[in-house]
């Protein structure tokens, strides 16, 4: 039987300027899952409802075997939330904001707090109004990852953070997951951490799951090819997410990557003069535009 970190089932919310339609999603435990999409897409919106934020209005959300929100309170002591906007009292200490959080989480592990005190270069007494924007976000995900959660919920942490300190920190991250054996759920709308982050990659577009995959095959399964267009070309190729002509030179982009493609649109009239593998954010801008 599979265990999972979380499940949400034909959930759907519906606001004046966005809905959300029978969204399925869910998360086996010990896997990392990137949620990616543009803003606007529906990340948070799925984040707050996992979280027991808001209430859907309809379907059947689980985090852990607790069924939310009415048994969020149980499911909470062992999920960690951090997002972009959260905020920690500028006029203390971190010492004191790690005393506090143990206060009310007893499964704190101090120990841990002090290795990620040196893995993330933070001063424990330093006072918070002290520290950069890049320490605050090391600082609040301390306090989140100390106490040990089963499932961690990351929304855009590094939003806001130049490249330097996003790298520094999605870097530790990528370190401190793979020590650890934890389900997390990571949504940004930056491609480059989500790849280097996750297991799997969960694309959102207005509402709707556009895709659902392990990342390696994901990533795999895509690829760009320039072609020389013969005059007997078709206009269309099986497997083609996309055609783009520009006189006698199409770039075909397909999500059905194999040794055989080029051959394929060789007899469909197009001579393979370069072909290439694609990135993350080359395959999201992709998605989205197939999608509208």
């Amino acid at each position: 039987m599979q265990n999972y970190a979380f499940e949400m089932r034909d959930v759907s919310i519906r606001y004046p300027h966005f809905s959300m339609e029978n969204l399925n999603l869910s998360l086996l435990q010990g896997q990392v899952m990137g949620l990616v999409g543009v803003n606007g897409a529906g990340k948070s919106t799925t984040i707050r409802i996992l979280m027991g934020l808001v209430k859907a209005n309809a379907g059947e959300v689980k985090a852990l075997g607790y069924d939310l929100p009415s048994q969020q309170v149980q499911a909470k002591y062992d999920i960690g939330f951090a997002s972009d906007d959260m905020r920690l009292y500028k006029s203390q200490t971190l010492q004191w904001h790690m005393d506090f959080v143990q206060s009310i989480y007893p499964k704190f592990d101090s120990a841990y707090a002090k290795d990620l005190l040196k893995r993330f270069d933070l001063i424990a007494d330093q006072k918070i109004k002290g520290i950069s924007h890049g320490q605050r976000v090391k600082a609040c995900l301390l306090l989140v990852l100390a106490r040990r959660p089963k499932l961690l919920v990351l929304d855009e942490p590094t939003t806001g953070l130049d490249p330097v300190a996003r790298e520094e920190v999605i870097s530790e991250l990528a370190d401190i997951l793979r020590d650890d054996e934890r389900s997390v759920l990571f949504s940004s709308h930056n491609t480059h951490d989500i790849e280097k982050l996750s297991d799997q990659i969960a694309f959102l577009d207005k509402g709707k799951l556009l895709a659902l995959q392990d990342k390696e095959s994901y990533l795999e399964s895509w690829g760009r090819f320039r072609c020389q267009v013969k005059d007997t070309a078709s206009q269309s190729v099986v497997g083609a997410v996309s055609i783009i002509r520009h006189g006698q030179i199409a770039e075909v982009v397909t999500d059905q990557w194999s040794e055989g493609y080029a051959k394929q649109l060789q007899e469909a009239g197009f001579s393979v003069l370069e072909q290439h593998r694609m990135s993350l954010e080359e395959i999201f801008v992709a998605n989205v535009k197939r999608s509208r």
